[in-house]
């Protein structure tokens, strides 16, 4: 239909690539690039700066860029609703989600939603809670499910999930062997942290700060499996969500530092985000009700 040409068109902006976009779209780039021209002949004016290292979009094309957003969503609405007429669930759903979200919750929840609705597309993008909020915000994605703050205020917001932080440690660390661990035993440890952007990060810093807590060293990585691996091998302890461990709390390879603090909430929220101007089709609906449905609590 003739919504392609700008589906190419705004794939080539989003992803500031001729070749990754063609290769995003599995089309070939000499395809890609024809398609992009074709357009510009159309509207008798160059849409995209072109060089060798970058794209940028002209004047022109950022005009077209926003029109044509809005055209695709419209596009996907009244194709949704039509569907919708037709009790069928079906289209493509463009998932982001923060590293914990995706890693252990979103699986079992995507595997639940294609049983039931096989003719509905899913792809999953999977990064920190700050680049999945900028997907979000760019129109990459339809909904996003990250962890704790989101910088966007334009987002519409909901929790489904209140997340339990814990602070984990080798169980021969002496912190495990503790009754109760105070803020003087926790001065001067050796610290595993998440990058800047990640939500477990934004945690441990709010930790941090509030206990008025020096750290002795501290260690960066940009997994969770990192984290994990990191404190097995003894470099040091961190604040990581409970439900990414149990495999290795019941291995015996990690465990839980007994605190018992009240300046900390040992909780923070999992969210639904999604930009306010973008239609909520079923099969968003949908993919939220399994979300829900599937939260053990």
């Amino acid at each position: 239909m003739i919504i392609e040409p700008l589906k190419i068109f705004n794939k080539v902006v989003e992803e500031k690539s001729f070749s990754k976009a063609a290769e995003d779209l599995f089309l070939s780039q000499p395809g890609v690039s024809l398609s992009v021209r074709n357009l510009e002949s159309e509207f008798g004016t160059k849409l995209i700066y072109r060089s060798s290292k970058h794209v940028e979009l002209t004047p022109a094309g950022e005009i077209f860029y926003e029109k044509s957003c809005q055209i695709i969503n419209l596009y996907m609405q009244a194709k949704e609703e039509i569907n919708q007429m037709q009790s069928v669930v079906s289209g493509s759903l463009r998932i982001g989600a923060s590293y914990t979200i995706g890693e252990y919750i979103l699986p079992e929840v995507v595997s639940q939603t294609a049983t039931k609705y096989p003719n509905l597309n899913v792809s999953v993008t999977i990064s920190n809670t700050e680049e999945i909020a900028q997907g979000l915000s760019q129109n990459r994605l339809d909904i996003a499910l990250v962890e704790g703050r989101i910088s966007n205020s334009d987002f519409i917001v909901q929790q489904f999930m209140k997340d339990e932080m814990v602070l984990i440690a080798p169980p021969e660390h002496p912190l495990t062997m503790a009754n109760e661990v105070t803020m003087k035993d926790l001065d001067d440890q050796i610290w595993i942290l998440r990058e800047a952007g990640s939500g477990t990060r934004e945690f441990s810093d709010h930790f941090l700060k509030t206990l008025n807590l020096n750290m002795k060293h501290s260690y960066l990585f940009s997994s969770n499996k990192g984290v994990k691996a990191a404190v097995v091998s003894g470099l040091g302890i961190a604040l990581v969500s409970r439900i990414i461990i149990e495999r290795e709390l019941a291995s015996g390879e990690l465990a839980i530092v007994p605190l018992h603090l009240d300046e900390i909430e040992p909780f923070r929220e999992f969210v639904i985000a999604r930009m306010p101007d973008h239609f909520f089709t079923k099969a968003a609906e949908v993919f939220v009700e399994e979300l829900r449905a599937g939260i053990r609590v």
